[in-house]
């Protein structure tokens, strides 16, 4: 082999596959640069692994390049690809919605322990942001008729193209806050679901990591981070029918004030779940 095939084989092996992802940008994590050059090269994870010889062509290395340098400025890669898995499904996302975090499934699996998988329930999924809770459901539970609500038209887009995507036709989307566009509404709802904004305004976090790309007006909720739930479940109470659930997803650390509030509206059977780290992440109670 002359010098010239030498450093040919050299640069492609420095452009395969597997070179990229065993030595490549440390400041990313792997799973990241597999994602990453995934997207970079039009194929999924799995044919990385199945084709680790394959070496990127020009285009494609400069495109795998200015996807990892948006991902070490700190972009979530959520938003740099377009999608985000959640309950198994693949969602759009962008950035007029929060990234789905495996956190909102514990509200998921909850709620699928109430609604029976015969009957026809009506749900309510308030700030749908990508559809992540209103379209999960509506999966596990086709009988079931889901209204999601959400105040940025954007969201209700991304959230329209999901369930779409998944061929649901057990959701409708409302254009509107919390419980503005459900008015008119033929009957009350047997649950209703929320993940809302619940940060402090000054929460150090949010200058940190994926929070500084997400939209703030879906992330905080005045000094306490508590002004949306207040509003939440003092409202609930006309939308439930009797012995109707209202759950909502909160922070680690807003628990026993989430329950309080529960109490000073009149609910029962008031209960909070832990997620899988341990902290107490939703809480729900019965009209």
């Amino acid at each position: 082999m002359n010098i010239k095939q030498t450093n040919l084989r050299h640069l492609q092996v420095a452009h395969s596959i597997k070179y990229i992802l065993q030595l490549g940008d440390n400041s990313v994590s792997r799973l990241d640069r597999e994602l990453l050059l995934a997207t970079a090269i039009k194929r999924d994870i799995t044919w990385l692994h199945t084709w680790p010889e394959y070496t990127l062509s020009k285009e494609e290395n400069i495109k795998f390049n200015s996807l990892i340098k948006l991902r070490a400025d700190g972009k979530p890669v959520a938003y740099i690809v377009g999608v985000q898995e959640f309950w198994s499904l693949e969602l759009k996302v962008t950035p007029a919605t929060l990234i789905p975090r495996p956190e909102s499934e514990l509200l998921v699996e909850q709620a699928l322990t109430m609604i029976p998988l015969d009957e026809k329930w009506r749900v309510a999924d308030l700030g749908t942001g990508s559809g992540a809770l209103a379209i999960a459901i509506a999966t596990e539970r086709p009988n079931s008729k889901i209204s999601a609500t959400d105040i940025s038209t954007e969201a209700l887009s991304t959230a329209q193209d999901n369930a779409q995507s998944h061929h649901l036709k057990n959701i409708k989307f409302y254009a509107g806050s919390w419980f503005e566009p459900l008015q008119h509404r033929e009957d009350n709802f047997n649950l209703i679901i929320s993940n809302p904004p619940y940060i402090e305004l000054d929460d150090p976090h949010l200058n940190r990591g994926d929070l500084r790309y997400e939209p703030i007006t879906a992330l905080t909720s005045g000094i306490d981070g508590l002004n949306d739930i207040k509003l939440i479940v003092k409202q609930a109470v006309e939308y439930l029918d009797i012995n109707g659930v209202l759950m909502i997803e909160h922070g680690y650390n807003q628990g026993e004030r989430v329950r309080d509030i529960f109490k000073d509206n009149g609910f029962l059977d008031i209960k909070t779940l832990d997620d899988l780290a341990g902290h107490e992440r939703v809480s729900y109670g019965r009209r």
